[in-house]
């Protein structure tokens, strides 16, 4: 079996390690930590939840080794302030036996304090790259002793639209430096950053991309509406072994109206994230469930990617993602460390498109289960019926662009009068809607 100390690595690492719980490497750092120690540009391709970050924070620190001067010689950048601050405690806890210094930079809060931080000497910065192309604009990061530039989360990088922010930061980074992109996927987009900004890099794929990890537990029910949907959450949430879950869902008002029906069920201590909360509720938010003094997280997919929340249970998909590859990610979020978890994705009729399209992406058939037989459907009601409808007539012109939409009257049945359907030549009075 591989060990931390068959990967070379010195002794208050190794005690670093053992004291943050880590009992022996996973596949990801047994690969990755070699290459990188060795100077390496490398590209990690592992699913969420297993090891990322360790795998290039271990071999970072024992090349930088200790404090050295007042300027960052390393930098890492992260997509979001949550990651951001979680990578910053990795590496704070890997680092406690050394006098390495770090700094995470990151928007939403007056840059101050940050300011106040670099000016005192820092070895590593942990930033997203609005804040650090900020700071440096300011003239507060020197950038000519960086020689290590970590990319982590790229696929969230690039589907947030960082692509220039990143050309941006590495047309001002010295040239002679190590490259290191990790992903849980390889998108085109990611591959297209990695030809621009890496030198003969050795590629690391542990699992096929956007594959769940095999501890978790995938069921799909097929709900109607939000009512049904609500009720069977509520039903699921009632079993004492849904110890700590995060409930996904797509937009921040499904993610305050859910919070406020929960709520009234009394199911335990319940919080909810989305974009438009703010920095401290977001942060303290996730601490709580983290200590698990939470045990209900809802949230948009702000935390879908990235957080590394130890022993949940259960993950809830309350709406199937848009963006097939966030599934993955989503229920990610349990079934970390080879500990086992389950994912439920509750699937209305408009959402079945993207359930048949994340089953394509991870090759795999989501297990189909009854409702409770307690679970007695709702009527739809006729706005949240139309908005299925109007979403399946999108999905069908996006794949097929000369389709004319369920809505859609041609000009000859709007024509039509009563006997036989023959054309009157006029309109209907009152037309009645098509659906």
């Amino acid at each position: 079996m591989n060990t931390f100390e068959s990967l070379k690595l010195t002794r208050q690492f190794l005690n670093a390690v053992e004291e943050a719980g880590y009992v022996a490497p996973t596949e990801i750092q047994v690969k990755a930590i070699p290459p990188i120690m060795a100077g390496q540009d490398v590209i990690g391709i592992a699913q969420t939840g297993t090891g990322k970050t360790a795998a290039y924070a271990l071999p970072l620190l024992q090349i930088l080794k200790y404090a050295q001067g007042t300027d960052a010689r390393a930098l890492i950048l992260a997509p979001g302030k949550e990651l951001v601050i979680q990578i910053h405690e990795v590496i704070a806890d890997l680092a406690k036996y050394t006098d390495l210094r770090t700094a995470g930079l990151y928007g939403g809060i007056g840059p101050k304090t940050q300011l106040e931080t670099l000016a005192k000497g820092v070895d590593i910065i942990i930033s997203t790259p609005g804040r650090f192309l900020e700071l440096y604009s300011k003239g507060a990061i020197p950038i000519k002793k960086i020689k290590h530039i970590v990319l982590d989360e790229c696929d969230r990088m690039m589907d947030m639209g960082f692509m220039p922010q990143l050309r941006s930061v590495q047309e001002v980074i010295p040239q002679k430096k190590q490259n290191l992109l990790f992903s849980a996927t390889f998108p085109r987009r990611v591959e297209q950053l990695s030809d621009e900004f890496l030198l003969w890099p050795v590629r690391i794929e542990i699992t096929p991309q956007a594959t769940p990890a095999a501890t978790i537990e995938q069921v799909v029910y097929k709900v109607p509406n939000f009512d049904t949907k609500l009720r069977l959450l509520v039903h699921l949430l009632k079993n004492e072994e849904m110890e700590r879950v995060m409930v996904f869902v797509r937009t921040k008002e499904d993610a305050t109206r859910l919070n406020f029906e929960l709520i009234s069920e009394h199911l335990g201590t319940i919080r909810f994230l989305h974009s438009n909360k703010g920095q401290n509720a977001r942060i303290n938010a996730l601490q709580d469930f983290r200590d698990g003094s939470v045990r209900i997280l809802v949230s948009t997919d702000v935390t879908a990617r990235g957080m590394d929340i130890t022993n949940v249970s259960h993950v809830v998909n309350f709406n199937v993602p848009h963006k097939h590859e966030d599934y993955v990610h989503r229920i990610g979020r349990t079934g970390r460390a080879e500990k086992l978890g389950k994912a439920y994705t509750f699937c209305d009729m408009a959402e079945e498109y993207h359930l048949d399209r994340i089953q394509k992406l991870i090759r795999q058939t989501i297990p189909l289960a009854e409702l409770p037989e307690d679970i007695v459907p709702s009527e739809t009601p006729f706005t949240e019926r139309q908005d299925q409808l109007r979403e399946i007539d999108r999905q069908k012109r996006k794949e097929n662009p000369d389709f004319k939409g369920a809505f859609h009257q041609k000009k000859g049945e709007l024509q039509k009068g009563k006997s036989g359907g023959k054309s009157t030549g006029k309109p209907n009075k009152k037309p009645g809607r098509q659906r």
